[in-house]
């Protein structure tokens, strides 16, 4: 590669990664949490989950609890199970009978607790661990927005990440094995950088590459909907195989509607291992009723298990027939393949922890990176006005990035105290802490300091979260012979863990050197 080739990736590199160092950092570190999005939300709830990974209700005991408080007849009912927790979502549509009363054509949506078939809105629902989930690709921004901030952020990270690798190509094997921590502060942070960023390569470009796909597809999507389509998105979906076509409301009742129960157990006959995770029903209580069972195969089966059937209720005729064990489209491929890579939910908790891991690796890489930056223009050539600027950007990238760890800590504490948090408790203590935590930092000008006290915060949080929460729940972590299964374990033994990593990099942050002297990281 000639030096002006090198210097353009070299520059591309650098200026991608410098300008979404803060952003990137959220999304990796509130994204490491949200692998065990459904641990934090049952620890929070002190639920402890029997069934996983399928929607684990009776159909029709759910019809005849919703039948007291709506009028079923034309409307399109989804049952679904979203993650492994007590509650399912329920989605009702308006009526399609248009001669029925204004109050039976809205449409609502809530969750159903399984157990106690109490019924809660998204915003009392709300808890740390959906919040965690959505802000690491900052849903609480105003829709689009946020999605498409994530996304972009996720381009130029792809971009950042393939221009790295090809900048240090030809020392890629030489550089990986080499780290001077008694050396200049610009190598230390070099040699951090490289090494660490080349061994979560392939785990930073997988998540780069599906994160830019699912937040941005909406603006991949639109040219072929509107060349293509000429703007017909019921058709384009179709195509896409997520909408089957089905016929109107015919006006005609059934005479009694048949039990949604036995279709469950029919396609779970028909399919041995396979787990219902959805139940679609179209025009209930119609001659056009419709009821189509959505699920997959348990990933330690089958990586790609993918299954769907439709039934037209009044005859229990099958409309459509799509095998998990054989008959597995390519759009279904993709679509599954990328939600599985970026999930990491296809070789249990397991996977879980070392994506947890490397997204903490990635962290640091992001962290080397912005100190890469600020050192290397540390220079006596560089004038004072600019050297200030560039110091106050890593102090302000940095405060961002590091007082996010102890409030997240705070937050597990929290919730158990004000429990059921609910969404507008969790945003204005989440944030306004953050804010005010972030900007004690700036002011403070110190960014070892804020290091070290990010991490002595962080570690006295981490401790108390398993005493709370023993405290108050009489769960303590200890408890069972199963650990790594129930969810107070998992987290409770995380944040010990977490916080005894910190005690460990506490200690280091000062060592003597070879020469007698001490060195500051930082």
């Amino acid at each position: 590669m000639n030096k002006r080739h090198y210097n353009i990736l070299y520059h591309i590199h650098t200026v991608s990664g410098i300008v979404i160092s803060a952003a990137l950092f959220v999304i990796f570190f509130t994204g490491s949490f949200s692998f065990f999005r459904d641990e934090i939300i049952n620890w929070e709830r002190g639920h402890q989950l029997q069934v996983m990974d399928q929607i684990g209700i009776n159909a029709d005991t759910v019809m005849a609890t919703l039948s007291k408080d709506y009028n079923l007849y034309g409307r399109d009912i989804n049952l679904r199970h979203y993650y492994n927790e007590r509650r399912v979502a329920v989605s009702l549509g308006g009526s399609s009978d248009t001669t029925t009363v204004t109050e039976d054509r809205t449409g609502a949506f809530f969750y159903l607790d399984t157990e106690d078939k109490s019924a809660s809105t998204y915003a009392d629902s709300y808890t740390l661990g959906e919040f965690l989930y959505r802000l690491h690709f900052f849903a609480q921004i105003p829709y689009p927005a946020g999605y498409y901030l994530s996304g972009f952020v996720a381009f130029f990270f792809l971009i950042a990440i393939i221009t790295g690798i090809i900048v240090h190509w030809n020392k890629i094997i030489s550089n990986f094995y080499v780290f001077r921590p008694w050396s200049k502060l610009k190598t230390l942070w070099t040699d951090a950088h490289t090494s660490l960023g080349v061994i979560g390569f392939p785990f930073q470009f997988v998540y780069a590459l599906t994160g830019a796909f699912f937040m941005l597809k909406a603006i991949l999507v639109a040219p072929f909907v509107f060349s293509l389509y000429q703007g017909n998105e019921e058709k384009f979906y179709e195509d896409l195989e997520y909408r089957i076509p089905l016929p109107g409301l015919s006006y005609h009742r059934l005479e009694s509607v048949p039990a949604l129960s036995g279709f469950v157990d029919k396609t779970e006959d028909r399919w041995p291992g396979f787990k219902i995770t959805e139940l679609d029903i179209t025009n209930y209580g119609d001659k056009n009723m419709h009821l189509t069972i959505s699920g997959q195969i348990a990933a330690s089966k089958k990586f790609n298990g993918l299954g769907k059937i439709t039934y037209r209720v009044r005859d229990q005729h099958v409309i459509s027939d799509r095998n998990p064990l054989t008959n597995q489209s390519y759009l279904d491929g993709i679509k599954n393949i990328l939600y599985r890579l970026h999930f990491g939910d296809y070789a249990g908790v397991g996977l879980r922890i070392v994506s947890f891991l490397f997204g903490i690796i990635s962290c640091f890489v992001i962290l080397s990176g912005v100190m890469i930056w600020l050192v290397a223009r540390n220079r006596a050539n560089i004038p004072p006005k600019r050297r200030r600027f560039n110091e106050y950007v890593a102090i302000s990238y940095l405060s961002i990035c590091l007082s996010l760890y102890p409030i997240i800590a705070l937050a597990f504490i929290l919730v158990k105290f004000y429990h059921p948090a609910g969404m507008s408790f969790l945003y204005r203590t989440f944030f306004i802490s953050w804010l005010l935590l972030c900007l004690f930092f700036i002011i403070k000008r110190d960014n070892n300091f804020t290091l070290r006290w990010s991490l002595i915060l962080s570690t006295f949080f981490g401790l108390s979260i398993p005493l709370i929460n023993g405290s108050l729940t009489g769960s303590w972590f200890w408890n069972g012979s199963t650990p790594l299964v129930s969810p107070v374990q998992l987290v409770d033994i995380l944040w010990l863990l977490l916080a005894i990593a910190n005690l460990i990099v506490l200690d280091r942050l000062k060592v003597p050197s070879k020469r007698g002297k001490e060195y500051r990281y930082g």
